[in-house]
């Protein structure tokens, strides 16, 4: 069952071979890894939007590594709990980027003895080639948070991992009383690599937002150090930052020359359920 619906008349799709098609007759083909194009060229804002080749490519090794693992344990764990009374829950990801989480989830709830279905939309056709050949079992799209091509009211729950927030929207999809994880970085996360970029350091803004549609349950911590003893483990953490676009040279050049770097890993595992 295709869990996507048509981007421009929210008919459902079907899949005949290698393409998806409405009642309405609008077809979209499938790629070669199996993710579908539902981002309507009207609603691009440029010809590749999202994250590009070498972003996608230095997240992926670094997350490939485990340094992350902790955290998609914790999201692993969620998952778990908030689904428990659903024997064939619908998960959809929102900014998906390369499917690492999204594999994780859905494999814990299928080695729980779930049949889970899940979602991953992203605007990056880079990301998504990885996320499609990393979970076969999982329906990829390109498409935008802000315009999910998915039915009102069809998931259990809506995973938003350091991605664009777009509540109105994943209030739409989520079932009532189904829930929201929202990932954001804790105060210091990543601080002695700030230490290094910038001359003087800031924490990052913490602050917990209500939204209209959901009630707020709590945050789950996650915190813990690496060592990255790589230099190209220190330059991918980096890359997949949003401090790549925005770090002055002499703040960059200052980490490549590092050989090893200890730094604070924090993450807020926000909850919420749908009114």
């Amino acid at each position: 069952m295709v869990l996507f619906c048509c981007p421009l008349c929210s008919a459902p799709l079907c899949r005949e071979g290698n393409v998806l098609r409405c009642p309405a007759g609008h077809s979209f083909d499938l790629a070669r890894e199996g993710y579908a194009h539902l981002l309507p060229p009207n609603r691009k804002h440029s010809k590749a939007p999202g994250d590009d080749r070498e972003m996608v490519a230095a997240r992926s090794a670094f997350l490939d590594k485990g340094y992350y693992l902790p955290l998609r344990a914790a999201l692993e764990e969620q998952a778990l709990g908030l689904t428990g009374a659903d024997s064939a829950p619908v998960v959809v990801d929102s900014g998906c980027g390369e499917g690492w989480y999204t594999a994780g989830v859905f494999h814990a709830l299928a080695g729980a003895g779930r049949e889970p279905r899940i979602a991953g939309v992203d605007i990056s056709k880079f990301a998504l080639r990885r996320a499609a050949r990393r979970l076969p079992q999982g329906q990829f799209a390109v498409a935008s948070a802000y315009r999910l091509p998915l039915p009102d009211g069809c998931a259990h729950l809506l995973l938003d991992i350091f991605s664009p927030l777009a509540a109105a929207e994943f209030a739409r999809v989520l079932r009532p009383g189904g829930h929201f994880l929202y990932v954001v970085p804790s105060a210091r996360h990543l601080w002695q690599m700030k230490q290094v970029l910038y001359p003087q350091p800031y924490e990052n803004p913490v602050k917990v937002e209500q939204y209209p549609g959901f009630a707020y349950l709590g945050a789950v911590p996650v915190r813990y150090s690496i060592a990255l003893d790589d230099p190209a483990d220190i330059l991918a953490l980096f890359r997949m930052t949003p401090y790549a676009w925005k770090t002055p040279r002499e703040g960059v050049e200052r980490l490549e020359q590092l050989d090893r770097l200890e730094t604070e890993i924090g993450f807020d595992l926000h909850l919420y359920q749908r009114t």
